[in-house]
């Protein structure tokens, strides 16, 4: 059983339900960060770097007295060579699913933990990608989307694991949970490193 306390820097609903699923218990604190692009930053640096910055802000905080495993995660979508961000709005996830219609979109999700450790803290972070197949996609069926689902605060204007399916015509990757916004297997081989297995930790609770 391992002593690490496991927290989330995230309060995602969609990242806090697939790392529930493992049955690991865990806490979700908001990172502060600062998630502007940098020029020319490309989107598998801008991932990983905010990532990384989301875990080790969490991190901070247990670096007096906790032992603890901070979980950071960020994603974009790439459509055409443009990262694609969350819309927020209406007409943006419009846009956003208009040209997106027929392509091959790539999402890179950023995935970092940050171990605290007798008052220091050392990082390991990766980034995963995903590809989905857009069929395509009448402006009446956006519209129709949008109006059930209302993704707006999803990069790429969709909700994979939900109505989003309808939109696909192939998923192409080795994590599904990556599109949501955590890649878990990769996750789950890097917690093993530091004794956090969900099959052998007796702290894990299905129910969690």
């Amino acid at each position: 059983m391992s002593n690490y306390k496991i927290v989330l820097a995230s309060t995602s609903p969609f990242r806090r339900q697939l790392l529930e699923q493992t049955g690991l218990t865990f806490s979700a604190i908001a990172p502060e960060v600062d998630e502007t692009p940098v020029a020319d930053e490309s989107a598998t640096e801008l991932v990983e770097r905010l990532a990384k910055a989301k875990a080790c802000a969490v991190a901070e905080q247990f670096k007096d007295n906790t032992q603890a495993l901070v979980i950071g995660s960020d994603q974009v979508a790439v459509v055409n060579g443009s990262i694609v961000g969350k819309p927020h709005t209406h007409e943006k996830a419009v846009a956003q699913l208009t040209a997106a219609s027929g392509q091959a979109v790539t999402f890179y999700t950023g995935l970092a933990v940050a171990a605290v450790t007798k008052g220091t803290i050392s990082v390991e972070s990766c980034v995963e990608t995903f590809e989905v197949v857009f069929r395509n996609l009448t402006a009446e069926e956006i519209e129709g989307y949008l109006r059930k689902e209302q993704p707006y605060q999803c990069a790429g204007s969709f909700k994979s694991e939900a109505l989003g399916i309808t939109l696909f015509s192939a998923l192409r990757g080795n994590d599904p949970n990556a599109l949501v916004g955590l890649p878990v297997i990769r996750l789950l081989e890097m917690l093993r490193v530091y004794g956090v297995n969900p099959l052998l930790d007796t702290s894990a609770d299905t129910g969690a």
